[in-house]
């Protein structure tokens, strides 16, 4: 019996998100985590060395820096300093080149050569109306855009790059490259119309308000959230495992920061039968496969100026990652994987240590993939970074198949919870006009597997959460998330 007003199940950035909202609205809040430490995707640690912390999941965050609930919550107030490189991201090409995402999309026009001017022309009306298009898509896409301008820009753009015409607008492998192992972040078939909107919300950010990482790593956002939720008398359960949804009776609220698998176990037959078979329908998307590496010295990328980007796209050309992540949605492994790479002491040198530092690498694999990523990630990376493998000192591999075990809402290693596709990003996890609501009462699922979908904003469990003031507390005015003067307290943890 728990005697809160609020139960929440799972301490991701959705969980964490709701937390605060509920507890600032003065309700008694207590959350649960089967893991011994907070955070979900939002984890940090030292893996091969006290003083080389590296990031479990997530570690680049250009949504902490765009989204509603952490600009209302300000990050920087509370002291998670937000580092932005030089260079957002980088493509590396064959034969030592490699197209460039500058902050400055002056610069990064600059370089792109006769593709230059299409580029701007692309990206500098969504960055006139960035606050428009980030809303628009980080919204429960239940109701009218705020800025129609910006709905429209998004709409002939995404009808163009989210199919086979866009590769057609560049003359150039780079700026096509260039925007292709954006719209890989979809993690799904290419091109499609969910792979358009990744593309456009994630390509203007990186000249907009950026893709920056953490001073300290990604725990420090989970951090944050928590000394907030607990200054306002939230407490925290961890190495708790909540099994069933009986264990939570007596409060008023239950949130879920969990997967339609885990909500499915944790009702236990208690839902109505045409929502669990939408449950039940649900479909995952492709897995990611992690090595986390432990290197001597800074990658050695055939083009130097790669080692000044915060974030590595390694994919090749745009018709390799076409081939590539729609094979994998198809359940295929190919020999060559897309890879995401970040070397954090690039942004943040206080993360490496005199030849230590850490680097980090997801493939994109089938889902419930169970190979071993490491040959495939290393291989991936000397291609553009001959020499690579000869820095190694250690190395630890996460299949795809195993990410599940880390975290029960990434099945079969779906770091989204969930297929990006058009149908699903709008009716996740069913076709409901309040998808945070759920048939039962007082339930309510805050993961990344309702909209809008996955990534550290933490608009999920800010929705869900304002779903439940309303319908279990008529509370209907959102309570202030800024910073206040009170000194935070240590976590209340049992």
């Amino acid at each position: 019996m728990v005697s809160a007003d609020v139960a929440i199940v799972g301490t991701g950035p959705n969980g964490l998100a709701a937390g605060v909202v509920l507890a600032r609205a003065g309700l008694r809040v207590e959350l649960y985590e089967g893991a011994d430490t907070i955070g979900g995707g939002l984890r940090t640690a030292p893996l091969f060395d006290s003083g080389v912390l590296h990031d479990l999941c997530a570690a680049v965050h250009p949504m902490a820096a765009a989204s509603p609930f952490f600009r209302a919550f300000d990050l920087a107030a509370r002291g998670v300093e937000l580092l932005h490189p030089e260079i957002s991201y980088a493509h590396p090409l064959d034969g030592g080149r490699a197209a460039l995402a500058h902050r400055s999309l002056a610069a990064t026009c600059e370089h792109l050569g006769p593709d230059g001017p299409r580029w701007r022309r692309l990206m500098s009306p969504l960055l006139e109306h960035s606050e428009g298009v980030v809303d628009l898509l980080l919204s429960g896409q239940r109701g009218l855009p705020r800025d129609p301008a910006a709905a429209l820009l998004l709409a002939s753009r995404v009808a163009v790059h989210g199919s086979g015409l866009g590769a057609a607008r560049f003359q150039g492998q780079e700026a096509s490259a260039l925007l292709t192992g954006v719209a890989a972040h979809a993690v799904g078939r290419l091109p499609s119309l969910a792979s358009g909107a990744v593309a456009m919300l994630l390509g203007h950010l990186a000249h907009g308000s950026g893709w920056p990482l953490p001073r300290g790593g990604s725990g420090r956002i989970a951090e944050a959230m928590a000394q907030d939720i607990t200054v306002h008398g939230g407490v925290f359960h961890t190495g708790h495992t909540v099994q069933s949804l009986a264990e939570l009776q007596g409060a008023r609220a239950v949130l879920l920061d969990t997967s339609p698998k885990g909500f499915l176990a944790l009702a236990g037959g208690g839902l109505p039968r045409s929502y669990a078979r939408a449950l039940e329908r649900f479909r995952y998307g492709p897995g990611a496969a992690k090595v986390d590496f432990l290197v001597s010295e800074p990658i050695p990328w055939s083009d130097p100026a790669v080692g000044r980007a915060g974030t590595v796209h390694l994919g090749g050309t745009h018709a390799e990652m076409v081939r590539q992540e729609t094979a994998n949605a198809r359940g295929v492994r190919t020999r060559e994987p897309f890879v995401l790479l970040v070397d954090p002491a690039v942004t943040d040198p206080g993360r490496a240590l005199p030849g230590k530092r850490p680097v980090w690498a997801y493939a994109h694999v089938p889902n419930g993939d169970p190979t071993d990523p490491y040959e495939l990630v290393r291989a991936r990376i000397e291609r553009y970074a001959p020499g690579f493998g000869d820095t190694i000192i250690a190395h630890r591999s996460v299949p795809a198949a195993h990410y599940e075990t880390y975290n029960p809402n990434y099945v079969g290693g779906d770091i989204g919870s969930g297929a990006m596709t058009l149908y699903q990003s709008i009716a996740r996890p069913a076709p409901r006009i309040d998808p945070y609501r759920t048939p039962l009462p007082g339930v309510f699922l805050c993961s990344a597997a309702t909209p809008p979908g996955p990534s550290v904003h933490g608009m999920s469990g800010y929705m869900a959460a304002l779903s439940a003031l309303r319908h279990c507390f008529g509370i209907r005015h959102l309570p202030n998330l800024a910073p206040t003067s009170e000194p935070f307290k240590s976590g209340r943890t049992r």
